[in-house]
């Protein structure tokens, strides 16, 4: 639909990036207008995970499948910011910018085995970011380490004239200390993210990193967040609503994709989106213009927001209880091999793999994926910490305490070139803008 299409202003967080000093290395693959969990469905291909050619994975699959095919035997990034996530997971960058709706920030970072931060809805302006749902969209960050990853939000945070729904206030940089104290934090498991589906190894690193915490002194406990078990329902009633209202402005008038059609408007409508958007999105235009019918509104559309609301109210009586940091599963396990993934449809596989991500976005509340150890397979595996809304200070603070603790093994790329000589590269966590 944007084929040739050239934006005549840079998004704010871009601009203020290149104000510090920054170098803009181009832009990266992602699932067509960021509808997807996997960075699957894209004009440009899929986007291949760095970890498919890892070290660590290849020996494992090598000694499982002695007789695999290394071609066509890849592991997907998640999405829908995947190759954000591959830019960085490789070393070709230091970060890399994403849009964070429902978790496409977090979800390729965990995959990637890298650092993924959705900042609080407001702390960071939209203006230029390609809108997909309007009141859940958060520019997010993809970094090495938990330090760049508030570097980066430092730059890019504060009040926009240009976006209305950003705070007023003045953001001072995000320093973190080097030493941590846990013993007046208060960690809160919720018990329902305990979901259908999650992998003993997730469950694992997930029970060894609440004892370790509380071994550093914080305080651990359950807590209830009772309508967890309707979120990724009232998500995608939602998230369809607005991408078919927002979608509407790509009508082959003002720019991108126009079809050769002279009959009339409607048929030149009708053909430049059937041509420009792929099958999902198209299927979410639709499934939302459902939603939004008169007959459906109040039973849908309506009914979603109230329960919206509600998820909300979780968060918000969780934090008052007492609990500062909330302790979750990023995905329910390590990334699935390409040929498997594609096995199911779109909608089945968003519904999988946002499942512990998309209701800080529909709460407006801030989360980080951390890496937290390797799976069975030698892929990523990552754990999620969700925080106070403007938080961000206290969330990146134990986020780097925990990446410290786990001392997570980077990617070590193995590759055999035609001369026999072994490529061994490993990803190094710095940065300077």
């Amino acid at each position: 639909m944007l084929k040739g299409y050239i934006p005549p202003y840079n998004a704010t967080v871009v601009q203020r990036l290149l104000d510090q000093g920054a170098v803009l290395m181009g832009k990266t693959n992602l699932d067509e207008f960021a509808m997807g969990s996997g960075s699957t469905d894209s004009i440009f291909g899929p986007v291949k995970n760095p970890w498919s050619y890892s070290k660590q994975f290849r020996e494992k699959r090598k000694a499982c499948c002695p007789d695999s095919n290394e071609s066509s035997d890849w592991v997907i990034t998640g999405g829908s910011s995947g190759g954000s996530a591959a830019s960085v997971s490789a070393g070709t960058c230091y970060v890399a910018l994403g849009s964070d709706t429902g978790g496409s920030t977090r979800n390729p970072a965990c995959h990637c085995g890298i650092v993924g931060l959705k900042p609080t809805y407001g702390l960071v302006s939209r203006h230029g970011l390609i809108p997909l749902v309007n009141s859940m969209d958060v520019p997010g960050i993809l970094a090495r380490c938990v330090d760049d990853a508030a570097t980066v939000l430092g730059v890019i945070a504060g009040h926009d004239p240009q976006d209305a729904t950003t705070i007023q206030d003045h953001i001072l940089p995000f320093t973190l200390p080097d030493v941590i104290d846990l013993s007046k934090l208060c960690v809160g498991i919720p018990k329902e993210y305990h979901a259908p589906g999650l992998s003993s190894e997730i469950l694992s690193i997930w029970t060894k990193a609440a004892d370790m915490m509380e071994k550093a002194g914080a305080k651990v406990v359950e807590v209830s967040m009772p309508h967890t078990r309707y979120s990724i329902v009232c998500y995608h009633v939602l998230c369809t609503a607005e991408v078919a209202s927002n979608m509407a402005r790509f009508d082959g008038l003002e720019y991108g994709h126009r079809a050769d059609i002279k009959d009339s408007t409607e048929a030149m409508y009708s053909a430049t989106r059937r041509g420009g958007f792929n099958d999902v999105v198209r299927g979410r235009i639709l499934s939302g213009n459902f939603f939004l019918l008169k007959q459906n509104y109040e039973k849908y559309f309506l009914k979603a927001q109230k329960v919206r609301r509600l998820i909300a109210d979780d968060f918000v009586n969780a934090f008052k209880s007492g609990v500062d940091i909330l302790l979750t599963p990023t995905t329910l396990g390590d990334a699935a091999p390409y040929l498997d993934f594609i096995q199911e449809d779109n909608r089945t596989r968003s519904a999988q793999e946002d499942v512990f991500t998309q209701c800080a976005n529909m709460a407006g509340v801030p989360a980080i994926t951390v890496p937290a150890g390797l799976s069975s397979r030698g892929l990523p595996l990552g754990l999620q910490f969700i925080g106070q809304a403007f938080c961000e200070q206290q969330l990146l603070s134990v986020a780097k305490w925990f990446e410290k603790q786990t001392n997570f093994c980077p990617l070590v790329l193995h590759k055999t070139h035609d001369n026999g000589h072994i490529d061994k590269r490993q990803s190094k966590s710095a940065f300077s803008l």
